[in-house]
């Protein structure tokens, strides 16, 4: 129970379980999801029977219909460069969601989102700027109260198979298709959840779970 992260019935890899947000921003900023992906990935340090069966790096490159292109990765492994960022180039300049800026393709500064030149309030002398997490509770209590719908939830699935579509790819080695990881048969969920459920996923005698290879795990 404590250890559910490291298997996919139950956390789905941190792919899904974290990196997901990311996949979600370039979905909405692209505004559309990706018809394929290809990538690699593996197990560099998080290799213990501890660790069950996912991987601790993926590196994925998702196409969308335009033509478009994102590189996304994540990666936990002690020591390295951490870092939580979108950043997207375009044919005129760049935007770095982090730091709130776009500049042009030398590099000069085009715009600079500041907080307090945009949400400074002079009379109270108090900074504004909403909490994200607070607005969004907000608006959806507002549309309750009204009647109104707030449904995201096609974007929501679509973008968790985008999640799923990456880990597909890293975990066989090849490219897959939207399409493809929508008609997939795999199935990592117990036919029954309870307290007594068997885990799909057991380890050997030694203790060992099985670990995807690419080149070696199908695409079922």
């Amino acid at each position: 129970m404590r250890n559910w992260y490291y298997f996919n019935w139950l956390c789905g890899d941190h792919i899904l379980e974290q990196h997901i947000h990311n996949i979600d921003v370039a979905n909405w900023f692209i505004g559309d999801y990706p018809v394929s992906a290809q990538g690699m990935g593996g197990r560099q340090v998080r290799n213990g029977k501890d660790h069950g069966e996912i991987f601790d790096h993926h590196f994925v490159e998702f196409t969308y219909a335009s033509g478009a292109v994102i590189s996304s990765q994540c990666r936990h492994i002690p020591g390295t460069m951490s870092r939580v960022d979108e950043v997207f180039q375009g044919t005129k300049g760049n935007i770095e969601t982090s730091k709130g800026q776009i500049t042009d393709l030398e590099g000069i500064l085009q715009y600079k989102y500041s907080k307090k030149e945009a949400n400074y309030d002079a009379a109270s002398n108090i900074n504004q700027d909403p909490n994200p997490y607070q607005v969004e509770h907000d608006k959806l209590f507002a549309s309750i109260r009204s009647g109104g719908v707030i449904s995201d939830a096609e974007n929501g699935a679509k973008s968790t198979l985008s999640a799923i579509l990456g880990r597909m790819a890293t975990y066989t080695g090849k490219k897959i298709t939207f399409d493809q990881a929508l008609n997939s048969k795999l199935h990592l969920m117990p036919s029954e959840v309870t307290w007594d459920s068997v885990p799909p996923s057991l380890p050997d005698a030694n203790g060992n779970y099985p670990i995807p290879t690419p080149g070696k795990t199908k695409f079922i």
